[in-house]
């Protein structure tokens, strides 16, 4: 939507991972370096982790795209909750070996053979796994019982490992000694700085042709990398809105201000409107009919003028943090309701001891 306004040539800040916008930070210069020597080495495994967001899926997929597919048959497999039983076929089918209908011996027996032609024909095979996390014990012991398979004293599989932090807890569990003992390089791929948190959104915005416009001042780039923690995917979220309120205002210079409004209304969205009902006990006006309400606090929030009153309601009322917005909010609901539910008892009694008198008086 932004692009044309800022003479672009496509979106700089998609959540896709795309290896035309690959970013060699420090980290993940380190990291491909490893999987690099790895397929050097041509044996053992090579494991990589990173927080959710941190680049391992562009990294994994900028390292294919450099392979050369004359030399190395590559197969990227994405696990989910994955088995013993599904490992195996699964790695079946990313290198297009035929499976169907095949125990687990003859299923064995075919991706040896898969194998030891790929290294007759003068090429190695490469399995990646990515989200290794989600691979159950019995799963990953499978994958390193492939790497047993040789012809002569070459392996015939090489295998990377990428997963979230988690996975390196459960290399760490008893069961995986033998596992560890094959692997030959691990690295954990962190956040990028505020320096490199500069580059990498001016490299983005580079690689589809930008020329400054939008500028951006220190102080936000300062902010983004505050609020994003240099975590890519973070970084391209909050940049992404940034482009798009800075084209909705005619803006051409990205400040400070303009980024604060932006995490604030990205913070406000993640709130899920929550029926708030008053309290049956524990306060002044306990015992009193008051109805539920549900309220829309994400509406509420948004209204100008409902946040000046409650801004007045207490000292400590803060706009700027959401959490102490919540709580005090929910306590002026609180005692709002009770407040209401005391007038309407009480104008209930009225008409009850009207009715009541003027019964007695006929």
């Amino acid at each position: 939507m932004y692009e044309a306004y800022f003479g672009l040539r496509g979106k700089p800040f998609q959540l896709n991972p795309d290896p035309s916008f690959f970013y060699g930070s420090r980290g993940h210069r380190r990291a491909m370096a490893y999987l690099e020597y790895g397929l050097h080495q041509n044996e053992g495994f090579i494991v990589i982790t990173g927080e959710i967001g941190a680049g391992k899926t562009l990294l994994v997929r900028s390292l294919l795209e450099k392979l050369d597919p004359r030399k190395i048959v590559a197969a990227n497999l994405v696990s989910t909750q994955i088995d013993a039983d599904d490992i195996l076929r699964l790695v079946a089918a990313s290198f297009g070996i035929p499976s169907k209908h095949l125990t687990k011996s003859d299923l064995l027996l075919a991706i040896e053979a898969f194998l030891v032609s790929t290294t007759a024909a003068g090429k190695r095979a490469l399995l990646i796994v990515d989200e290794a996390q989600n691979l159950t014990p019995k799963a990953v012991e499978e994958l390193r019982m492939l790497s047993n398979f040789q012809l002569e004293d070459h392996a015939l599989l090489q295998s990377f490992l990428v997963g979230q932090p988690e996975f390196r807890t459960i290399m760490q569990s008893p069961e995986m000694v033998q596992l560890r003992q094959r692997v030959i390089a691990s690295y954990h791929l962190g956040p990028l700085d505020l320096q490199e948190t500069q580059a990498y959104i001016e490299h983005r915005l580079a690689c589809v042709g930008w020329k400054g416009n939008p500028s951006f001042d220190p102080e936000a780039m300062r902010e983004i990398f505050a609020v994003s923690q240099g975590i890519p995917r973070r970084i391209n979220a909050v940049c992404d809105r940034i482009m798009l309120a800075a084209f909705l205002g005619e803006q051409r210079r990205i400040g400070v201000e303009l980024v604060n409004q932006i995490v604030s209304e990205m913070r406000e969205e993640q709130v899920t409107p929550t029926p708030i009902s008053a309290p049956e006990s524990g306060n002044l006006f306990a015992g009193s009919a008051t109805p539920a309400v549900t309220i829309d606090l994400q509406r509420l929030l948004g209204d100008a003028e409902a946040a000046r009153v409650l801004a007045a309601a207490g000292s400590a009322f803060d706009m700027t943090r959401f959490d102490e917005r919540l709580t005090l909010l929910e306590r002026t609901l609180s005692s709002t309701l009770n407040a209401l539910g005391q007038l309407l008892g009480a104008a209930q009694a009225q008409r009850d001891a009207k009715q009541d008198g003027g019964v007695a008086t006929k």
